[in-house]
């Protein structure tokens, strides 16, 4: 059974792991994608709010998507926030929805989108590291008896170990993906 540091340090591990696969979804591979554009923060009601929570996203198909504020006073404001986002392309309005037409991906912007994964990867190992250098000087501060200590740290890598190999399983599949024409 695990202690309770190394339980915590394994719910931070899963955290880092949902967050990369959520930064990895938000990327553009080629095919749209409403993962594209949900996290976009909009200006609405006095308050910035994501995209998904004022709008219904829609597939329209492999490159479009079709956006429709539940709200049309906010049309406008939901033009902005993906204008900014520097998708690529800009948001045709036609006063109820708004389209977006994905162009197709060029080699060099595949290219700099496999760096991006490649840095998100690694950020992902680099947070890995630190939260477990902050449990293992934990545990050489708290714990007393030293078999339970290298136990500890031994449990501790070999979580980290794991962690790091589905980090570069998620990397892979993704450069795979933004690769595929």
């Amino acid at each position: 059974m695990p202690t309770p540091r190394v339980a915590a340090f394994g719910t931070e591990s899963d955290k880092v792991l949902k967050f990369l696969q959520t930064e990895f979804s938000k990327l553009q591979t080629g095919r749209a994608s409403s993962a594209l554009v949900d996290h976009l923060e909009v200006e609405a009601y006095g308050h910035r709010q994501q995209l998904k929570t004022l709008a219904g996203v829609t597939v329209q198909d492999a490159r479009s998507l079709v956006i429709q504020p539940w709200d049309r006073s906010i049309l406008a404001n939901v033009e902005k926030a993906l204008q900014l986002a520097n998708l690529g392309t800009s948001p045709v309005n036609d006063g109820q929805v708004l389209r977006i037409n994905l162009p197709p991906m060029n080699e060099e912007r595949r290219k700099e989108l496999t760096k991006v994964v490649q840095k998100l990867a690694e950020e992902a190992k680099i947070t890995l590291r630190q939260h477990r250098q902050a449990v293992l000087d934990k545990i050489k501060t708290e714990e007393k008896d030293e078999d339970a200590r290298f136990t500890q740290q031994d449990e501790i890598q070999k979580l980290v170990d794991k962690a790091n190999l589905q980090i570069e399983e998620l990397r892979k599949k993704k450069e795979q993906e933004v690769m595929t024409v």
